[in-house]
């Protein structure tokens, strides 16, 4: 059987993962200016790729785009976290309830934990953590949910790398990953729901504590579970 050569990934597709990786790895930090000639000569093409890689990268609120500052990697505040999280704390429990109540297979979001409880080091634990989250929403049965989640996961992922660079976090969240998957995969839906509202809830409150709204956010699941 002849089998069917992987189509090779377009220049500015290439540069806009390989961009989009360093930020979310840390290896970019926020702030930091990204010039289209130099990046257009560490990855051997022309500025015109690189040109639109940051351009959609702006669009996904990774790095911003300023008439005066150029492009920069975006900086990460308490006011920019808890915009990304109050939009997760409102969809993400709810996707997997669906997906649960549906029996939606969760097999990628174990294989991810496994790559987490691997990883080498922080940048391969950031994507596997990546990974993990969006195998338990995106079998949710709504399309337009999972990719209303998809385009706040890398501003999430940005926000994760940031704390994590000052307070390393990923043993107490890879428990609660683990609890979140074993009261998936037991069927108890709105029990899993209710474990990772809590979850993206605390992980902003420790890395943000200055945010007042994350404390009441975090109190919110257990609100739910006396009604």
């Amino acid at each position: 059987m002849t089998s069917v050569p992987t189509p090779i990934p377009s220049r500015t597709q290439y540069v806009l993962e390989e961009i989009k990786r360093r930020i979310l790895t840390g290896r970019l930090t926020p702030g930091q200016a990204l010039v289209e000639t130099e990046l257009a000569a560490q990855f051997g093409v022309s500025k015109t790729p690189v040109r639109e890689a940051l351009k959609t990268l702006a669009g996904t609120g990774l790095v911003v785009m300023s008439q005066y500052k150029g492009v920069t990697v975006r900086m990460v505040d308490a006011d920019m976290a808890r915009e990304v999280y109050d939009v997760r704390l409102l969809l993400e429990p709810e996707a997997l309830r669906r997906a649960v109540r549906r029996g939606a297979s969760l097999e990628a979001a174990r294989e991810a934990l496994t790559m987490a409880d691997e990883a080498a080091d922080t940048a391969e634990r950031s994507l596997a953590n990546r990974e993990f989250h969006r195998a338990l929403y995106l079998p949710c049965g709504n399309p337009l949910l999972g990719r209303m989640l998809d385009e706040v996961r890398d501003q999430a992922a940005l926000v994760s790398a940031v704390a994590w660079a000052a307070s390393p976090s990923w043993e107490r969240e890879a428990g609660e990953h683990r609890e979140i998957l074993r009261l998936a995969l037991a069927g108890d839906a709105d029990g899993a729901a209710r474990a990772l509202h809590a979850h993206i809830a605390s992980f902003v409150h420790r890395a943000f504590p200055e945010t007042a709204e994350a404390a009441a956010l975090e109190q919110a699941p257990a609100k739910e579970g006396q009604e």
